[in-house]
């Protein structure tokens, strides 16, 4: 395991990733003590098989498939380094994850959303930039934390983020999202902890806000517009899918969006994908030009 964890970094990869591979390791290892195993070639593929199934029991399709294809990285590199002759997971195949569409907001809701976060003071200031600039760019959670104030150029009207795989991408935003960041700014000047780099400051004189704390931000914000169970991702799935309603060309998104695979294209705002359909027949069917 320690071995391993220096290959991982020694490849240069982000530390989510990391930490999401060893995390898989440390569960198998744990799984397998526990059966009698204490030895990386004592591990059968029956062993691999019967702990993806409890994963799959007892958290979710979608859980055990990240821990399948960790310990997919794991082996391989087991046998490159010669720990094994042969790896146990070849040729396996890993759980099949039902499509689950993420919901996306209405413009009502979106509004309602924006409505939830108004105010004069630091927080209503900084919660409408986060939220105007997730709706906006469609930024993932991470890269929006992430940003630092040398970061936002609010006279070309544009965020420089780093995406997955480390890639440097940049986030064009709307005249009233520039206005919301300028609000913001003019009140982050006042806090306790404005020298810092990072934008996003916490309430009550904290420092730097993380991951956690934008997203129960984003929830309770939620709760108070009326929109139960509102997270992150479900923004960056409500920009894909305004893009793609008003006609926005695909290629385009994939760049604005960080997305390498045209797979993603169909995944994001597919709850959605019927309501884009019905509006494109209205536009482009044939009967009622007949």
């Amino acid at each position: 395991m320690a071995s391993w964890q220096r290959s991982l970094r020694a490849r240069n990869l982000a530390p989510k990733t990391i930490k999401t591979y060893l995390e898989a390791a440390g569960q198998l290892v744990d799984y397998v003590t526990a059966a009698g195993v204490h030895d990386v070639a004592e591990i059968e593929r029956n062993h691999i098989e019967e702990f993806v199934a409890e994963q799959v029991e007892t958290r979710s399709a979608a859980t055990a498939s990240v821990r399948f294809r960790a310990l997919q990285q794991l082996f391989t590199w087991c046998v490159d380094e010669e720990e094994l002759d042969v790896n146990p997971m070849a040729k396996m195949r890993p759980p099949v994850v039902p499509e689950r569409p993420v919901p996306v907001l209405s413009e009502d809701k979106a509004r309602a959303l924006l409505k939830a976060c108004s105010g004069s003071g630091f927080v209503p200031r900084r919660d409408t930039a986060i939220v105007r600039l997730f709706l906006d760019t469609g930024m993932r959670l991470s890269e929006l934390t992430k940003l630092r104030v040398d970061e936002v150029d609010l006279d070309d009207d544009v965020a420089i983020v780093t995406g997955k795989g480390r890639r440097p991408r940049t986030c064009p935003f709307g005249s009233r999202t520039a206005q919301a960041l300028d609000r913001y700014l003019r009140a982050r000047s006042r806090h306790p902890h404005a020298q810092l780099p990072a934008l996003w400051l916490g309430a009550n004189g904290r420092e730097a806000m993380t991951d956690n704390g934008i997203a129960q931000m984003i929830r309770k914000r939620g709760r108070e517009a009326g929109i139960d169970g509102l997270h992150p991702h479900m923004l960056r799935h409500t920009f894909a899918h305004a893009w793609l309603a008003e006609g926005g060309n695909e290629g385009d998104l994939m760049r604005l969006a960080g997305w390498k695979s045209r797979q993603m294209l169909s995944r994001y705002g597919a709850s959605a994908a019927d309501q884009r359909a019905r509006e494109a027949h209205r536009h482009h069917g044939l009967g009622d030009r007949l």
